[in-house]
């Protein structure tokens, strides 16, 4: 990375000015970047909260456009922002926010999810922290007004997410469950808490637990005889939401078409490494085999932990030596694991300054104890490094190139997603995946991504099934990823359930690594001799963040 610092332009400037705009708005988004003078309150979350951001973005748009790009940076902050910022309008006519509740990444998890990021070294903390869990109740009540005014427009979620989600709170909202853990367990690294401020703590945790119970009451009482019985959200509103999680428009039929034969073909793939594990055998009985093999399991969440931290370590150390350039900041990431049990393994960036790190988060689904390291390994590489962190702490790290909107809040979930599988592949070919039973873990990971595209339009745009009997629901879809995924029951019911309500974001890991395939390739035949795989790399993460389409027009030039 160039130690040259850019003078700032007028788009960086607007975009710099996107970013303040966010922040303000958007608390919990600020505190995900780093951004803790917001740390006290959430956003307004009702009709009027959403309207004051459109018409936020709109005001931005136009200036944007009427800027003159500079230089190649600008051309692609210009052509990013803009689309980031047109989609979020394009999915507000459609009135997606009135009806955005899902199990994984709406407002009913991301007001309790802003805790896990918020520091808590100090008793001024703490102070902030109570302070926000007293902003609970709001945050929720002006949620609750955006829902409540899409069931009077009959603009509602699919019944099933209602159903999910209230169990999700029962588990925040138990006596042991999230809130009351949270502020039991609080304690700076000085010492004690001031009895004051943990009698503010215990109060204000307590009153964001009634705010989510009341909640709780309102989607089972209110929402769930409104919601919609379809899972599936239909061709239009899922070609918006493919659009926003890829950051390019894609033939959707082509793309579902395609998912059945890669799907296939890393079936073919596991069969071949199947036998290589044990002649013979079928991809079920070499899983069977492995399964019974103590020495590739782990017991408990402890060493889970552990082995996740000593894989990452390892990986970062012998890849910053011979095939990354990677800046010292960077090399600092957290393997942890999260403090609820939905199920997901994430990936949160880190702060602008580096104060905290890149973290990968392992959310255990309740009564699951042991984990099968063949399975995990590529994982670990997936979320750590060569893929999310190294992708998108790299960008955070640029801030001499970069505008605080490339760097912090850029790029879309089939750059990231679609960059974390193409590590995947990366490892293989590094030979960090030369065990058979490792490469039939990282094949499972492969082959449950291709089964998500299938599955994702499948359902969403009610196409014909496979097998011919009908066209795509829920039940059919979970039958289908029982078949394809060799994983616990829990995990594979979540996974389900999430794609349900999170329409277009799923296939965005597969499509996503397709895309990247491509423009590598495409560039390799542009080069010709003169092409360098680990030049590509670096010239491709230096972009930073940007949508598919962005990147495929920036490594055009």
């Amino acid at each position: 990375m160039t130690e040259e610092t850019r003078t700032p332009t007028q788009i960086d400037k607007i975009a710099d000015a996107w970013v303040d705009t966010l922040a303000e708005l958007e608390p919990t988004l600020a505190t995900y970047i780093g951004r803790d003078e917001f740390n006290d309150r959430f956003g307004d979350y009702s009709p009027a909260g959403q309207e004051q951001l459109i018409a936020e973005g709109r005001k931005t748009l136009t200036e944007l456009k009427a800027a003159d790009p500079v230089d190649d940076i600008d051309a692609v902050t210009q052509e990013d922002l803009a689309r980031e910022i047109q989609l979020g309008i394009d999915l507000h006519d459609a009135q997606w926010h009135l009806r955005d509740l899902n199990v994984i990444a709406s407002h009913a998890q991301n007001i309790r999810q802003v805790f896990d990021l918020m520091p808590t070294a100090s008793a001024d903390d703490w102070s902030v922290i109570a302070t926000r869990l007293g902003a609970v109740s709001g945050a929720i009540d002006g949620y609750v007004e955006s829902l409540r005014e899409g069931i009077a427009r009959g603009v509602v979620p699919a019944r099933r997410q209602v159903v999910e989600v209230v169990t999700q709170i029962a588990r925040y909202t138990e006596d042991g469950g999230f809130f009351a853990s949270f502020a039991a367990d609080a304690a700076p690294d000085e010492g004690q808490l001031p009895a004051s401020l943990a009698r503010d703590l215990a109060d204000n945790a307590n009153a964001a637990r009634v705010a989510y119970d009341t909640l709780a009451q309102f989607l089972s009482s209110e929402l769930a005889p409104a919601a919609a019985e379809k899972d599936a959200v239909g061709r239009e509103l899922y070609a918006l939401h493919s659009r926003r999680f890829l950051g390019a428009t894609v033939d959707l039929d082509e793309t579902y078409e395609w998912g059945v034969e890669e799907l296939a073909r890393m079936v073919a793939e596991q069969e071949s490494i199947a036998n290589e594990i044990k002649p013979g055998a079928s991809v079920e009985e070499a899983v069977a085999f492995l399964e019974q093999d103590a020495s590739r399991k782990l017991h408990g969440t402890e060493a889970l932990q552990k082995w996740m931290q000593e894989t990452s370590d390892r990986a970062v150390a012998e890849l910053g030596r011979t095939h990354f350039d990677i800046p010292e900041p960077i090399r600092r990431l957290e393997c942890m694991i999260a403090p609820t049990k939905e199920g997901g393994i994430y990936y949160t960036g880190p702060t602008d300054d580096f104060s905290r790190p890149g973290r990968m988060w392992w959310s255990v689904p309740e009564g699951v104890e042991d984990f099968d390291t063949w399975r995990e390994l590529t994982t670990v590489y997936h979320e750590g490094v060569p893929g999310h962190h190294l992708q998108i702490a790299q960008a955070v790290y640029n801030r001499a190139q970069l505008n605080s909107y490339r760097r912090l809040l850029g790029g879309t979930s089939g750059h990231a997603e679609g960059w974390a599988l193409y590590a995947e592949r990366l490892m293989e070919k590094l030979g960090y995946l030369d065990d058979p039973a490792d490469r039939l873990g990282m094949l499972d990971g492969q082959r449950m991504r291709a089964a998500r595209v299938v599955l994702d339009i499948g359902v969403h745009l009610e196409k014909q099934r496979p097998d011919g009997e009908g066209t795509w629901d829920a039940d059919f879809a979970l039958e289908f990823m029982r078949h394809n995924v060799n994983m616990s029951d829990e995990f594979v019911t979540f996974e389900v359930n999430r794609y349900l309500g999170w329409p277009g974001q799923a296939p965005s890991y597969k499509v996503g690594q397709r895309i990247w395939e491509q423009l590598r390739d495409e560039v390799a035949e542009r080069e010709g001799a003169d092409f360098s795989i680990k030049r590509f790399h670096k010239r491709a993460l230096d972009i930073g963040g940007v949508g598919l389409d962005t990147l495929r027009m920036a490594l055009s030039r």
